[in-house]
């Protein structure tokens, strides 16, 4: 069961692609006041998502398919639109997984079958929209609003008394954000335009940390056709701007995945 959990953890992380079976709402201008997505309006967002170099944090995890759940701890390592590293242990701190990415390529190791992963980026195109990038997946674990998403020509705002509404579609993806006064999203949800697989993440308790509003709780949910899979991550350890190493060495007694 662990190599099966194992496998699911790095698809939540991975192939962030997909949401939940809730649907993306359509915004109704009597519930709010429908604008059209100018410059300014979308600026406000952008002017809000964490402008870093480097980012490392720790992260309880409870991560759960179906009915089954098991605890992990997530040490996650991102060297801003280069790589993001990240290193899964379990009981007494042992490391099961290790998993980085860059815009060129997906390495996993499995330490615990003694398997190792070497694929370019496309691979993930495999199991999501082309419309999934690097960056869209670095955004997800920073909470922050995806400029490539926001750049859709047919984008929504919609402005309620404490939050605001995005919505649009961009590359087959069809997107919602919600927003709070801070302009820092809580709840995100991204699915294909027809497709079976859906993703929904929500931010909570957010604090500033060295000058960055950064959430201390995520949840990202997976649902399919045959599977549905859940991560609640708690961060107890953040950094910003420091110095980060991603060391990535795999034995030769590790075999090859094709």
């Amino acid at each position: 069961m662990w190599n099966k959990f194992l496998w699911l953890l790095v698809v939540v992380i991975l192939f962030a692609g997909c949401k939940t079976r809730q649907k993306v709402a359509k915004v109704e201008k009597s519930d709010s006041s429908v604008i059209s997505a100018g410059a300014e309006s979308i600026r406000s967002f952008e002017m809000n998502n964490l402008d870093f170099h480097t980012f490392s944090g720790r992260a309880k995890t409870k991560i759960q398919m179906n009915k089954r759940e098991r605890d992990v701890t997530l040490n996650i390592r991102i060297d801003r639109d280069k790589a993001i590293w990240i290193s899964v242990t379990a009981i007494l701190g042992v490391e099961v997984a290790r998993v980085l990415i860059t815009p060129d390529s997906v390495k996993i190791i499995n330490r615990l079958q003694g398997e190792y992963l070497k694929k370019p980026f496309s691979y993930v195109y495999n199991y999501v929209n082309p419309g999934v990038t690097f960056t869209t997946l670095q955004d997800l674990l920073l909470a922050n609003v995806s400029s490539q998403l926001l750049r859709a020509s047919n984008v929504q705002v919609a402005s309620a008394q404490d939050e605001f509404i995005v919505v649009g579609i961009k590359d087959q993806l069809s997107f919602q954000y919600r927003i709070n006064t801070d302009n820092r999203p809580f709840n995100f949800i991204l699915e294909e335009v027809g497709g079976m697989s859906n993703l929904e993440a929500y931010y909570a308790n957010y604090i500033s940390t060295e000058g960055y509003n950064f959430p201390q709780n995520m949840a990202l949910d997976i649902a399919g056709e045959n599977m549905s899979i859940g991560a609640k991550l708690n961060f107890d350890r953040v950094r910003f701007n420091a110095p980060v190493e991603m060391p990535f060495t795999v034995s030769e007694r590790y075999k090859v995945i094709n």
